[in-house]
């Protein structure tokens, strides 16, 4: 049975399926729309996208896209491990500006739900790291959005040191959250 696991944050979850395997393998059922809307969670996922990453300490984020194509996201890693970290970026959240994070990996074979209204970024803790994760709306360059990864009124505790790090440079120029374009 898959676990469901809740934080501080409202709508950000880990979710763990249940592997089932023997001397040939495993088999895992890694998303099921039952399962998650009898938790309460009724998304209609539309994309799923896969990223690899060579390296660890390359940084993808901090990225959402506004309203009308914000999209929730599954994450999960195929192959590595990551830190994933999800930021309330709703100004009229009680929760405005706030993170949580998790490291997914393909051996804990766990996965995060991040909710329209957060940005979203990871870390690759491993070399050669694959993540695949589902949307509820499609990539729209003009609603794309990145928030500036070292923010400090975010704070995000990442677990390397900047010197490790490699951002793109769309990633390096983003803003902070007070100069960003965010949810009302």
């Amino acid at each position: 049975m898959t676990e469901i696991r809740k934080n501080e944050l409202e709508g950000v979850l880990e979710i763990v399926p249940k592997r089932f395997g023997d001397d040939r393998g495993f088999f895992s059922e890694t998303y099921n729309r039952k399962v998650l809307q009898d938790a309460g969670v009724d998304l209609d996922f539309v994309q799923d996208n896969h990223s690899y990453s060579a390296r660890r300490g390359v940084l993808r984020g901090l990225h959402y896209q506004l309203p009308p194509f914000a999209q929730d996201k599954l994450v999960r890693v195929v192959r590595g491990a990551i830190f994933d970290v999800a930021i309330d970026i709703r100004r009229s959240s009680p929760q405005f500006g706030k993170w949580h994070a998790i490291e997914i990996s393909a051996t804990k074979w766990n996965q995060f739900l991040v909710p329209k209204g957060f940005a979203h970024g990871f870390v690759t803790l491993e070399d050669d790291t694959e993540v695949i994760y589902k949307t509820t709306d499609f990539y729209s360059p003009e609603h794309d959005r990145a928030i500036r990864y070292d923010d400090p009124s975010i704070g995000i505790d990442w677990p390397l040191g900047a010197d490790e790090l490699q951002l793109s440079p769309k990633d390096l120029r983003a803003p902070p959250l007070a100069d960003a374009d965010i949810f009302d």
